[in-house]
Order: structure tokens, then C-alpha cells, then sequence
């Protein structure tokens, strides 16, 4: 983890989590050998993050949960998202107490190429401020560091699409989708990135404990992402020990018109972040 991390650990004592919103939608219907989908899943996924450009924008539902130990942490998060400019919006919801109160306020993210702003920071940022974080010095990329994965970078992480399986036609949401389960690298996914989210998941691909990410993913008739879940490893640079996260980012709504305006100068801490 680096500095900056540790400094607050960015959105809450152990904010890598795992997203679990189920495995909803699971057994496939009709024959994979019958559908066109099944002739080349590889080729398939890596097209996936320019149809979402093509659709421009969504709104999207995230959920992270990390697993160490016997602890397991959830947070959830919802959002828009214009995939032409890759900026976007989330409401971060951290977990609750054992005693079930809610122990910090929901954090509003910003996300831009090679930055991710935060509000509602805590750790003595100052409420009307925003904290900037540089992704590319992130040893997790912000693929975990922000409590969600930006939905651009989890499109992108398919580019690095080594092998995969097409499992069949499903329903996700009310929606046909189709169902693929594989495996990417995060070292050749930053190598065809686009310019903003290329040295996000180079960092990655250094700072997990293996560049090699697990994925399901739900396509639909279009090609776009409507469901992924990746699941994520790193070490503990404090214990040493291997946390296992898993991420899910839902996307729905396409078209929604998505206003994203990043903070001025002024008005982003400048200031020490309290341990």
C-alpha cells in the first residue's frame, strides 16, 4: 500500500473490499454452441469497454466487500458515469458499526482519468473540501482504494482478456444478457488502455499480489457491460497477508444525461490528512 494510503487508508480503515450483489442471474438457458457469442468470448470481451462509449453514458450501482481473516467489510456505492469524457459520479456508502449505526457520512466521488476526488473525506479534511488523489500512485490503481472500481477501468481490465468461456444466455435485471467467465492480465490490459486509465492498471499490475484478475461478466444484445465482478488480490503491507477482494459494478440506464463538474484549485485540500 503506499503512503498516502496509509495516511487514512483513503476511504476507511480497510476500504478494499469485495463487491458481492450476488451471483443474480446465474444459469445460463439455450446451448453456447448454438449462439455466434460462443465462437470468440476473447475477442468479444475486449470490445466491450468501446460499446459503452458508444452508449456515452449510464448509471451504474457498485458494491465492494474485502475478505481477511474472519472480517469481511462491504460498501456500496451508486453513480453515473460518461464514458466518452471518463468521468463520473458515486455516492459511497462506508459500513455500518457492529451497533448498526452508520459511522461515517456517504463520501462523494469524483472519478477523471488519473484522479479520483473525494468529499466528505473525514480525517480532519475539512467538509467543503475535496481530497485529490493521484491513481497512478496508487499501488491498487484505485481499482479498490476508493471503496468501488471506476466503471471505465473494470471495461478496460477486458482488454487484458487471456482466456474465457462463454456460459450461455441468462436474465440479469429484466434485461438478456450473456454470460462470460474468464480470466485478464492487468500488465497487457494497460498496454491497450486508453491514455486515462493506462498508468491506473500498469500500477496495478505492480502492486497486486498477482496481475492475473478472475472476472464474470453479463453482456447484453449490444455488447455492453451490465454486470462484471472481478476479484482482486493484494498483500497487506502492514500484516503481510493476502486480502481477497471481490468488485461488482452493475450498469443500467443508458443515455442518462451525466453532469460531472471537477472542483476548482481552491477548493481541494491542501493539508495533512490525519492518521
Amino acid at each position: 500500500m503506499t503512503e498516502l494510503q496509509h495516511r487514512g487508508t483513503i476511504v476507511a480503515a480497510g476500504l478494499m473490499a469485495c463487491v458481492c450483489l450476488g451471483a443474480g442471474g446465474c444459469a445460463g438457458t439455450g446451448s453456447a454452441a448454438e449462439d455466434p457469442a460462443a465462437a470468440d468470448p476473447v475477442g468479444i470481451l475486449r470490445h466491450a469497454a468501446g460499446a459503452l462509449v458508444d452508449a456515452g453514458t449510464s448509471k451504474a450501482g457498485t458494491s465492494m466487500e474485502m475478505a481477511t481473516g474472519h472480517t469481511r467489510v462491504t460498501i456500496r456505492g451508486t453513480g453515473d458515469y460518461d464514458y466518452r469524457r471518463q468521468v463520473g459520479r458515486l455516492r459511497v456508502q462506508l459500513p455500518q458499526t457492529p451497533a448498526g449505526t452508520a459511522e461515517h457520512r456517504p463520501i462523494t466521488e469524483l472519478l477523471a482519468p488519473g484522479a479520483l476526488f473525494m468529499k466528505n473525506r473525514g480525517a480532519g479534511v475539512p467538509a467543503d473540501k475535496w481530497v485529490r488523489v493521484d491513481t497512478a500512485t496508487l499501488s491498487d490503481g484505485n481499482l479498490v482504494t476508493g471503496g468501488a472500481t471506476d466503471p471505465y477501468a473494470a471495461a478496460e481490465l477486458l482488454l487484458g482478456t487471456r482466456t474465457a468461456t462463454y456460459l450461455g444466455r441468462t436474465e440479469f435485471a429484466g434485461v438478456e444478457v450473456r454470460h462470460y467467465r474468464g480470466t485478464a492480465d492487468l500488465a497487457a490490459a494497460a498496454k491497450r488502455a486508453s491514455h486515462g486509465v493506462r498508468a491506473s492498471l500498469a500500477a496495478a499490475a505492480k502492486g497486486f499480489a498477482t496481475a492475473e484478475v478472475p472476472f464474470d461478466v453479463y453482456l447484453d444484445d449490444q455488447g455492453r457491460i451490465r454486470k462484471i465482478r472481478h476479484r482482486f488480490s493484494f498483500v497487506n503491507g502492514r500484516r503481510k497477508s493476502t486480502v481477497a477482494v471481490a468488485s461488482t459494478t452493475l450498469l443500467y440506464g443508458f443515455g442518462t444525461p451525466v453532469h460531472v463538474r471537477l472542483p476548482a484549485s481552491k477548493d481541494i485540500y491542501a493539508g495533512k490528512i490525519a492518521e
